[in-house]
C-alpha cells in the first residue's frame, strides 16, 4: 500500500487514522502542497490524481481518491478493527456525524479555500481567521448538541469509528487557528480521549516524515 498525501492535510490525516487504527503496513510518499507552487500539480502527481489534491492511496492494481471513499475501501476489504457500525442505522448515523465534518466543515476551511481568500479575494489574514472561526464555530455548535445523543467514550458509542477519523483534523485545525473550545465540552471530551490512542498518535500531522 501507498499513500500520497501532506502532513497538514485533513483529508490526508483522516486515511493516515484509518490506516493506523486498522494496523495496516503502508509505504508514505509526501506531496507538499507549497513549496514550488504545489507539487501536486507535477504532471507526474497528475497522472495519480487528475484533481490535484491530496491523498492518493495505492493498493495493488487499485488507486483511489476521495478519503471517505479510500476509508470505506479499507473497511470492506481489510475486516479487522471495524470503522463502522454492523447494524444499518447505527451505520447510517455514524456516517451522518462524519459528513457533518468532512463534507460541510473540511472543504470551507481547506488550504485552496484560503489561499484564495488572501491571495484572488485579498483578505487579510485578520479576515481569513474571522472566516475560520465563523464555520467552525457553526459547525461545532451543532456538532456538540449530536453528540449529547450519540457519544459514549467517543463519537458515537465507545467504539472508534469514521466520525472520530473525521472529528480529529478539524479538533487539529481549529487549535491551529486558536478557535476557542469552551462551548463544546462533550467534543473535546472525545477528542482528548482519542488522543490516548496510540494510533491516533503516530497519524498525527507532527509526527509524519514531512512535518516542518
Amino acid at each position: 500500500m501507498k499513500l500520497y498525501g501532506y502532513w497538514r492535510s485533513s483529508a490526508s490525516f483522516r486515511v493516515r487514522l484509518a490506516l493506523y487504527l486498522k494496523e495496516l503496513e503502508f509505504e508514505y510518499h509526501p506531496v507538499h502542497l507549497v513549496k514550488d507552487g504545489g507539487e501536486q500539480h507535477t504532471p507526474e502527481y497528475r497522472k495519480l490524481n487528475p484533481a490535484g489534491l491530496v491523498p492518493t492511496f495505492v493498493d495493488d492494481e487499485v488507486t483511489l481518491n476521495q478519503s471517505l471513499a479510500i476509508i470505506e475501501y479499507l473497511d470492506e476489504r481489510y475486516k479487522q478493527h471495524p470503522l463502522l457500525p454492523s447494524a444499518t442505522v447505527d451505520k447510517a448515523r455514524a456516517r451522518a456525524l462524519a459528513y457533518d465534518l468532512a463534507c460541510e466543515l473540511q472543504p470551507v476551511t481547506n488550504l485552496r479555500v484560503l489561499k484564495y481568500l488572501t491571495g484572488e479575494l485579498n483578505c487579510s489574514d485578520e479576515q481569513r481567521n474571522d472566516w475560520i472561526h465563523h464555520w467552525v464555530h457553526q459547525s461545532f455548535t451543532a456538532f456538540e448538541q449530536r453528540l449529547t445523543e450519540t457519544a459514549g467514550d467517543y463519537c458515537y458509542g465507545d467504539s472508534v469509528t469514521l466520525a472520530d477519523i473525521c472529528l480529529l483534523p478539524q479538533v487539529y485545525n481549529a487549535e491551529r487557528f486558536k478557535v476557542p473550545l469552551d462551548n463544546y465540552p462533550t467534543l473535546v471530551a472525545v477528542h482528548d480521549r482519542l488522543q490516548q490512542l496510540t494510533a491516533v498518535q503516530q497519524a498525527r500531522p507532527e509526527n509524519q516524515p514531512d512535518a516542518q
